[in-house]
């Protein structure tokens, strides 16, 4: 009995002896199998996250759009007469009109200056769907400029750079200027630039920032409608506002049409957009108006078509059902608050304008 259980235990151990080299390829098959298992999952996760991120991210290899123009552009733009006087104090010339917006376009906290010059004798029309039709040779420029101490304009300014559109041949011609260091002249530049910017806020902080100017064709990615270039402020609900002129308040529409350069029609009823930053006004127009301002110009039907695709609307007045703002409110806040959006024009990150969103989207 005794020498049975050492020949079995001898030929267990003689079994486990000649097994063991098999064992260990099967152990080491399984963690193999474990490890590809693992790096599956994890490529799958990473390319789920990606096709999800595909609706807002940035790309590097983006194709900017090109546009054609109906024009030569001066080299100085000076040669425009826009300002009279010292340049750099940015008085309007007598045929330069002054235009203020309900909602502006944040542009990394600059100020802005919008002029409108219209051909003699011309005015803009408005049409059956309250669209502003501007006509041939008008020319709109909007100057960028940031106060040296928002708490004391008194300071001074410096002038980053002018942009402008003019319509020539149904055609809009985008150019851009940047100012010189002396602030007397800007030069045209096709190519873009960068420039170190610092200002203090309202708050007495201290801001910075390396502000770029765009190119032509940075133009042509958010100035289009339907693949033409088109000016994205100065719409009439925009342009609909109570401004001062000559030391009264009056409707910005009906000073532009006592001026002669808008078209008769009845004001009352006409379609307004609020001012996002005026926090009296209802939390849900103004969530709808910074996106709309910033974010529409790109995402709507007639857009930007890498922007189109994606099937959202952010226009005002569109239902809000139909703007695609309920089924991404997180995707929304999030790309954002990580400073992919909005998609050019921006550096440094709108503070005040995704606390809005933010909130906006909380309560929805």
């Amino acid at each position: 009995m005794f020498g049975r259980n050492i020949f079995v235990e001898d030929f267990a151990s003689l079994v486990e002896y000649f097994l063991q080299p098999y064992l260990l390829l099967t152990h080491l098959f399984m963690m193999r199998a474990k490890i590809f298992l693992f790096l599956g999952l994890l490529v799958t996760i990473t390319l789920v996250a990606c096709i999800g991120q595909n609706d807002f991210d940035r790309e590097d290899n983006f194709e900017l759009v090109a546009f054609d123009q109906t024009i030569q552009f001066e080299q100085k733009i000076s040669a425009y007469d826009l300002f009279q006087g010292r340049a750099s104090d940015l008085i309007p010339n007598n045929d330069f009109h002054l235009v203020e917006l309900s909602s502006p376009l944040f542009t990394d906290y600059a100020h802005k200056q919008r002029l409108i010059k219209l051909p003699n004798g011309e005015k803009i029309e408005k049409d059956a769907l309250d669209r502003l039709e501007f006509p041939n040779g008008t020319i709109l420029a909007k100057t960028f400029f940031y106060y040296h101490d928002d708490r004391d304009t008194s300071l001074g300014k410096r002038i980053i750079e002018t942009r402008l559109l003019i319509k020539e041949a149904s055609n809009w011609n985008a150019a851009t200027y940047v100012w010189n260091n002396e602030q007397s002249d800007a030069s045209l530049i096709n190519r873009g630039a960068e420039t170190e910017v610092s200002w203090i806020n309202t708050n007495g902080r201290s801001l910075s920032t390396l502000y770029r100017v765009p190119t032509q064709n940075d133009c042509g990615t958010c100035h289009q409608s339907n693949n033409q270039i088109t000016p994205l402020g100065p719409t009439l609900m925009n342009l609909n506002r109570i401004v001062s002129r000559k030391g009264a308040d009056i409707n910005q529409l009906k000073h532009l049409q006592n001026v002669g350069l808008l078209n008769e029609f009845v004001l009352q009823n006409m379609p307004t957009i609020v001012d996002y930053k005026d926090i009296n006004i209802p939390l849900d127009q103004r969530g709808r108006a910074y996106l709309a301002m910033n974010c529409a110009h790109c995402h709507n039907p007639d857009g930007w078509n890498r922007s189109s695709e994606r099937r959202f609307d952010f226009s005002f007045e569109t239902p809000l059902r139909q703007t695609g703002i309920l089924d991404k409110k997180e995707k929304i806040s999030r790309t954002m608050a990580n400073g992919r959006m909005p998609f050019n024009g921006t550096t440094i990150l709108d503070e005040e304008g995704l606390e809005l969103i933010q909130e906006y989207l909380r309560g929805l």
